[in-house]
């Protein structure tokens, strides 16, 4: 049964309306939700922050590692002596991984089975290595094997470094190459150009591009694998950055030459990725307008 309204003459002018129901709740956007979330994640962080702050035995870590005298006293080497060395360790092995990755990458994309086959077999090979253990083999194992095998320390480093690096390296050079269109390589051998040539002239120069960031990840992670280099032992001008804190620790019974040690990796590190988002952002730029 409908119900009726009636004006003020009397009249009916039709069934009743109901009232209007609540209005909905309004829902939060995706936006608001958003800054809901990072405003939850800003403060679950200033509450671990202050526990830490509070609850941390402060004069037990400083005088643990944070000793001003002990750091002090590692200067000048530490940069003259040590730093230099992991910065020579360092490049000597990413050069010679470097030659050694491209001819591997190159072998890995010949047409040849062979050279397949034995390319992946390195790749695979010290790809799954530690780089501890090619440290040890080289400084420890070849000697014992082949009594003549008496290298210079250095040079034992840079191959190590380099035999590490190169198998990583090797791959993204690979990468590298098969990312530049065939067409490149059609082009070039239209107008004469022998399959070699227009590999070193034409296709690597291309390739670089591309892969100059992810070597400059390399180069980065190669800075840290050259800490390995204190197992071999060295002389004292010959030594590099961890060598250097661990002879520290021992001689301070302290761990401040830790974070001394650490601070210079970071002066190495931090530019080189720093060089590395520059590469990416501008080559992969200039990449992604190419069709």
């Amino acid at each position: 049964m409908s119900v009726h309204t009636a004006n003020e003459d009397g009249r009916q002018t039709g069934p009743a309306v109901p009232a209007a129901s609540a209005t909905p709740k309004a829902r939060m956007s995706k936006r608001q939700k958003a800054k809901l979330s990072r405003g939850i994640q800003y403060a679950i962080l200033i509450v671990i922050a202050a526990l830490i702050a509070i609850f941390a035995d402060w004069p037990t870590l400083i005088d643990s590692f944070g000793r001003v005298d002990i750091a002090a006293g590692m200067f000048p080497d530490v940069i003259t002596m040590a730093l230099k060395n992991t910065v020579v360790y360092t490049f000597l092995g990413f050069a010679l991984g470097l030659v050694i990755a491209l001819f591997v990458a190159l072998m890995r994309l010949s047409s040849v089975g062979v050279y397949r086959w034995l390319a992946t077999i390195y790749i695979e090979f010290f790809r799954g290595l530690p780089a501890l253990v090619v440290f040890l083999v080289l400084g420890f194992g070849m000697p014992v094997a082949f009594p003549g095998f008496n290298l210079p320390q250095l040079v034992i480093i840079m191959i190590a470094l380099g035999l590490v690096s190169s198998a990583y390296m090797a791959e993204t050079i690979r990468a590298g190459i098969q990312a530049v269109p065939k067409g490149q390589i059609e082009a070039a051998r239209s107008l004469g150009m022998s399959s070699s040539r227009a590999m070193f002239t034409i296709v690597l120069p291309q390739a670089m591009r591309i892969i100059l960031p992810p070597l400059t990840n390399e180069l980065i992670l190669l800075a840290k694998d050259s800490s390995l280099a204190y197992i071999l032992g060295s002389s004292v001008d010959g030594r590099e950055l961890a060598a250097l804190g661990r002879a520290e620790i021992v001689n301070t019974a302290n761990l401040t030459p830790f974070i001394v040690i650490a601070l210079c990796y970071l002066i190495i590190t931090i530019p080189l990725s720093y060089l590395s988002r520059v590469l990416e952002k501008k080559y992969g730029s200039a990449d992604s307008g190419v069709k």
